[in-house]
């Protein structure tokens, strides 16, 4: 006569989760995992805890996400600026459009020089 196996059921996800770990404050991590449904039978019978899929299950529930921001199918990022910028081998400064756009810059704003002895400012005119 075949053995009965329990039948696994499928693992808690979202509120469900939550609330059922909530009420698990005495167990360890692993136990807390089996008690969730984060648990496989092997085939001789023994119990794999699967802890990594309970912890994400747990982030996610959060509503947490860890991984990188994606747009389209590209991660974003690219270069940052650094806020230095060099001379030009035609004497001239170039500003880069990163820095525009964080400054709000519209074409056409007019800015004062002032010299230091090692630094150059650059404050905005104020459009009346």
């Amino acid at each position: 006569m075949p053995k009965k196996t329990k039948k696994q059921s499928k693992p808690l996800t979202g509120q469900a989760l939550l609330t059922k770990v909530k009420t698990l404050n005495d167990l360890t991590r692993e136990e807390k995992a089996k008690a969730c449904g984060y648990y496989k039978v092997a085939k001789d019978g023994t119990e794999r805890i699967n802890v990594m899929a309970f912890l994400n299950a747990i982030l996610d529930a959060e509503g947490m996400d860890l991984d990188a921001k994606v747009k389209g199918n590209k991660k974003m990022g690219g270069r940052q600026p650094n806020f230095r910028i060099s001379v030009q081998s035609n004497g001239k400064l170039l500003v880069s459009s990163a820095y525009t756009k964080k400054m709000e810059l519209q074409p056409g704003d007019e800015f004062e020089i002032a010299l230091g002895r090692k630094h150059i400012h650059l404050t905005q005119i104020q459009q009346d």
